[in-house]
């Protein structure tokens, strides 16, 4: 099946790069190697990278890949694809996958894309975030089919001051972890106010499930038409459901809320976030959740002028709540024990290739010490600062995480355990290398959570031309 997918890939990308009058073709190849010490490479060098960057201490990677990029005008038509190949080497083993292999056509505000891509979903800071509450960028790009409108587009006669956004997809969870042949669902609709004012505010809700698959103990879980409008609209699963979806809804569901504002003084926009995540029904608004102390708060300040300091963030995150301990105590109901990232029948939950799909302070799978699937430390609060700039040429990025882990309210840690993780990243593009790239990032983590670990990772790059016609 697998297989498949790709073929049906390389018949979409033969007639684009037959077709590509007038497009620049680019190549892009990259090596990166890292060595540190301790059970695991530091959180932040392997943390929030897609997944390219392996957990051992000592392992080395090499991507490559082509892509051509939308065109400089915008027009009614345009298309963009990207394809490579990541081949992975530690301790353990060498893998070679396909990372990100898709196409993507705009016409004129819609997007359609098929294939596996990095992408930045929610409304955090794209760079110095520690990662969405419901989307990081931690796991490994997922196959998937996307229909929508991707970026903020104007509402007709509001004269720009009201814009959405709004996509639908469906994707496979390639990894096979304990469910074989799982879905995801996930749609979402955002809307902004402020147009051309210096302040904007914006209001978004994202939807994802997991639905159907082979469930060890369950068997196929149901994957007709019927069973997707019970996915789309969260109802409850038919008669050839679990007896647990009959009773609450189809699949595993996850909804999670967002609000930004945006304020820009001079050369400056100030930018404050909330996001807050629903696993448990009914859903209400953020404000007035069972949850509502739960939530990813985040503060940034960026300028246009000085390049020594482009940003600066701030970022709190807190998940202990999870709608109190219990379900229900004598037939009252007392809270959701919400057990976030976690499900009874997918009990990969939320992750893909043992990584935590979203915020990667859920601990992912693959520090699991027993070999279980699933978050066993889901209860967490973060403290987390990043900074960002250009001296000289040279550009970096300082993150600081300082956490606290609790477990879960099933199996909680005693004591709680602290951890702090610290990442300096410098690169520095080299024109008279043919504008090779080199980076380097010293990471460490102090603390019983993973170990303490000091690291190092170097990478060069290479991109240009292909070919231009």
């Amino acid at each position: 099946m697998f297989k498949i997918r790709y073929t049906l890939l390389f018949l979409i990308f033969l007639p684009v790069l037959t077709q590509a009058q007038n497009d620049t073709i680019k190549y892009d190849v990259g090596f990166m190697g890292m060595a540190s010490s301790g059970k695991y490479a530091p959180f932040w060098l392997q943390s929030d990278q897609y997944g390219k960057v392996s957990s051992t201490p000592f392992s080395a990677g090499i991507l490559a890949g082509v892509s051509k990029e939308f065109g400089p005008k915008k027009g009614l038509f345009d298309y963009r694809f990207k394809a490579n190949l990541l081949l992975q080497t530690d301790k353990d083993k060498t893998t070679a996958v396909f990372h990100e292999y898709y196409v993507q056509a705009h016409f004129s505000v819609l997007d359609f894309i098929v294939g596996a891509r990095e992408e930045v979903l929610g409304n955090q800071d794209s760079t110095l975030s520690c990662g969405g509450f419901l989307f990081s960028k931690n796991a490994r790009p997922m196959p998937k089919v996307t229909l929508g409108i991707e970026h903020f587009t104007a509402v007709p006669f509001t004269a720009g001051y009201l814009e959405f956004k709004a996509a639908i997809s469906h994707g496979w969870f390639t990894d096979n972890i304990y469910t074989t042949n799982l879905f995801l669902h996930h749609k979402y609709l955002y809307a902004k106010v402020g147009g051309r004012l210096p302040v904007h505010i914006q209001y978004g809700v994202d939807h994802v499930a997991q639905w159907g698959g082979i469930v060890p103990g369950y068997g196929q879980q149901p994957t007709d038409f019927a069973a997707f409008k019970d996915i789309f609209f969260g109802r409850a699963g038919g008669t050839d459901a679990t007896r647990n979806d009959q009773m609450n809804a189809l699949g595993n569901h996850i909804i999670s809320q967002s609000m930004r504002l945006d304020v820009d003084i001079a050369d400056f926009r100030v930018s404050g976030y909330w996001q807050n995540l629903a696993e448990d029904g009914p859903v209400k608004l953020m404000w007035y959740a069972m949850n509502k102390a739960d939530g990813l708060w985040g503060v940034t300040v960026r300028n246009a002028k000085f390049p020594f300091i482009k940003g600066i963030l701030y970022e709190y995150l807190n998940t202990t709540d999870q709608s109190g301990p219990y379900h229900d105590k004598d037939g009252l109901v007392y809270g959701g024990a919400d057990n976030y990232f976690n499900n009874g029948i997918y009990q990969n939950g939320w992750t893909y290739y043992s990584r935590t799909i979203g915020t990667p302070f859920i601990s992912s799978p693959l520090y699991n010490r027993d070999g279980a699937v699933s978050a066993e430390n889901n209860r967490v609060i973060v403290h987390h600062v990043g900074m960002e700039g250009d001296v000289s040429g040279y550009s970096y990025k300082l993150l600081s995480s300082f956490s606290k882990n609790y477990g879960t309210y099933y199996a909680s840690y005693s004591p709680m355990i602290r951890n702090t993780s610290l990442l300096l990243e410098v690169n520095k593009k080299i024109p008279v290398w043919s504008n090779i790239e080199v980076g380097c990032s010293v990471g460490a983590d102090f603390g019983k959570l993973y170990g303490n670990s000091v690291g190092c990772l170097f990478s060069i790059r290479k991109t240009g031309n292909l070919f231009h016609y």
